[in-house]
């Protein structure tokens, strides 16, 4: 039998089918929950269960502690209803504007701005026009059914080629393949399948506030996104960017970075660019911030309680700045929009 789940405050009534996850059930049906992995690793579908059973999925501690877990909290990417339910949780206006649709693509370049970080340019086919909110992500369909998640770093108006900004994860199937560690490598030209778009990760542009754009390592690559398409529509709210790195080599864009920085003030629109880098090497020579990124933004704002907060990057980093910029600089709990980059050793 299937329950009915509703979600507060909305009144939105949606049905579970046995063993099917709140979130899939959700997705399915056209209600567009909070969500980010789907699989148990980053946290962003964290919603408080206001009545009913359910059975919690095998997730990471870090994404849902065994004490928000008595407090009744879920992760309905991996919850299962056991009753109806009532959840509560923030429905996501505009993540269903555009179609999700698998399609081949070809990888067009590979470029390596540092030793452990690839640029890839995808090539959709001819018919197909990306179509996706800057901050989205696709999944590669590897084939063996496996899937590997990486942001688009470019917004759609630039999307001739869909550009992705890898880490190398040693020991990761894909990742080893892409950077020559593992046979058959993955090269120019070679043919991968892919699932697009996805994530509720974008600019929320119903708003006035100012932006806080808080990335950490390729964490950047969907800020980078966002940055380009709010110049593109001369979105006029003043945009903070912070990008922290543990050492100069990991800030692989820099000058993009600056670059964008120049491209917003030719608009007559604010931009700025603080990097921050946690561990600094003696041949760095770097005269700029140190330190953990978020502690930088908390250093230089004593009061958030009036702005939006977009996060990305390591979960670390992303749920530090949930929990000290919402008890500290007043955050609304609710203006803070996150993507943690998980990798399949954390799922």
């Amino acid at each position: 039998m299937s329950f009915q789940v509703t979600v507060r405050p909305s009144g939105r009534v949606f049905s579970v089918e046995p063993d099917e996850a709140v979130l899939a059930a959700a997705l399915r049906q056209g209600i567009n929950l909070p969500y980010g992995c789907k699989d148990g690793a980053c946290g962003s579908c964290k919603s408080k269960v206001l009545q009913g059973q359910f059975y919690q999925g095998a997730h990471s501690t870090s994404a849902l502690s065994a004490a928000e877990q008595k407090q009744g909290y879920a992760l309905l990417c991996c919850a299962m209803p056991e009753s109806d339910l009532e959840v509560e949780s923030r429905e996501v206006l505009g993540a269903g504007d555009f179609p999700v649709k698998k399609m081949p693509t070809r990888i067009a370049s590979i470029q390596k701005p540092a030793a452990d970080v690839a640029i890839m340019q995808l090539q959709l086919p001819a018919n197909e026009r990306p179509q996706y909110h800057a901050g989205q992500y696709l999944e590669f369909i590897l084939k063996d059914g496996s899937r590997r998640s990486y942001s688009m770093a470019s917004a759609p108006h630039l999307a001739e080629k869909l550009e992705l900004h890898i880490r190398h994860m040693p020991g990761g199937k894909f990742t080893d393949a892409l950077f020559g560690a593992s046979e058959p490598a993955l090269k120019e030209r070679d043919i991968m399948r892919v699932e697009m778009p996805l994530g509720t990760f974008f600019l929320r542009e119903d708003s006035n506030k100012p932006i806080v754009l808080l990335a950490s390592g390729t964490g950047f690559a969907p800020i980078k996104a966002m940055i380009e398409h709010a110049i593109y529509k001369k979105i006029a709210r003043p945009m903070y960017l912070y990008w922290g790195c543990r050492s100069r080599r990991d800030l692989y864009l820099h000058e993009t970075a600056l670059a964008l920085v120049q491209q917003a003030a030719q608009q007559g629109l604010t931009l700025s660019y603080t990097p921050v880098l946690s561990e600094p090497k003696a041949g760095d020579d770097w005269q700029g911030r140190t330190g953990l990124v978020h502690q930088a933004v908390m250093q230089d704002m004593t009061d958030l309680s009036g702005y939006q907060v977009y996060a990305c990057g390591a979960p670390i980093m992303v749920e530090s700045a949930r929990a000290d910029f919402t008890r500290q600089r007043g955050l609304p709990a609710e203006e803070f929009y996150a993507d943690a980059f998980t990798s399949a050793a954390d799922k």
